[in-house]
C-alpha cells in the first residue's frame, strides 16, 4: 500500500517542480533561463522562437511568461519530449502541434500555422521545432505576410545564416508572397 502512495504522490512532486515561481526578473532569463534553449531568438515583445527546450526549459518559459507554446517538430524529431503537451498545459501555457517535416514543409502547414498564431494574438507565444529553423522561417513569413514588418526585422540570426545553404523546398517557402 506504502508503494501505492508513493507512486501517486511522484507525478505530483514532478508537477509542483514544474511550477513556475511569481516574480521573474532580467536575470532570471539570462542565468540558466531563456538563453540556454538552443537558438532562442525574441523576435518581437512577445513573439520567442528556439530550438527543442528540455524540461527545465520548458518551466523558464513559463516564467518568462509566455502563455502559449506552438511545437513545429515532429513528433520523433531529435530531443522530442513524450508528452511535451501534458508538461506545458500542466504550467498554465496553451500547446498545439503543428508537425512539419523538415524535408516536406508545405503552404498547408504555414497556413496552419498562421491560424494559430491569429487566434494567440494576444498572447506571448513562444515558437520552437528541433532546432529553431522550421520556427524562424514560419515566424518570418508571418511577420512579413501577416504583420507587415520589414524583412530585415524578421529574420532571425539563424534564418540569415542559413538562407544561402536552404534546399529548394524551404527557398520555396520562404519565396511566398501569399498564404
Amino acid at each position: 500500500m506504502n508503494d501505492v502512495k508513493k507512486i501517486k504522490v511522484l507525478p505530483l512532486i514532478l508537477g509542483l517542480s514544474l511550477l513556475p515561481s511569481a516574480s521573474l526578473s532580467r536575470e532570471d532569463l539570462k542565468e540558466g533561463g531563456m538563453e540556454d534553449i538552443a537558438n532562442f531568438f525574441q523576435i518581437t515583445d512577445n513573439i520567442g522562437t528556439g530550438g527543442q527546450p528540455n524540461i527545465s526549459q520548458i518551466n523558464e518559459i513559463a516564467k518568462a511568461n509566455y502563455s502559449v507554446v506552438i511545437n513545429l517538430a515532429m513528433h520523433d524529431s531529435d530531443n522530442a519530449i513524450p508528452g511535451e503537451d501534458k508538461i506545458v498545459t500542466s504550467l498554465g501555457m496553451k500547446y498545439m502541434h503543428i508537425p512539419v517535416p523538415f524535408d516536406a514543409p508545405t503552404s498547408d502547414h504555414l497556413e496552419h500555422f498562421f491560424s494559430a498564431m491569429d487566434s494567440f494574438e494576444n498572447d506571448r507565444v513562444f515558437v520552437h521545432c528541433a532546432a529553431n529553423y522550421r520556427a524562424s522561417v514560419f515566424m518570418y513569413k508571418y511577420l512579413t505576410l501577416r504583420k507587415g514588418v520589414a524583412h530585415e526585422k524578421a529574420a532571425s540570426p539563424l534564418l540569415k545564416k542559413w538562407l544561402p545553404t536552404m534546399s529548394d523546398q524551404w527557398k520555396l517557402i520562404i519565396g511566398l508572397e501569399a498564404v
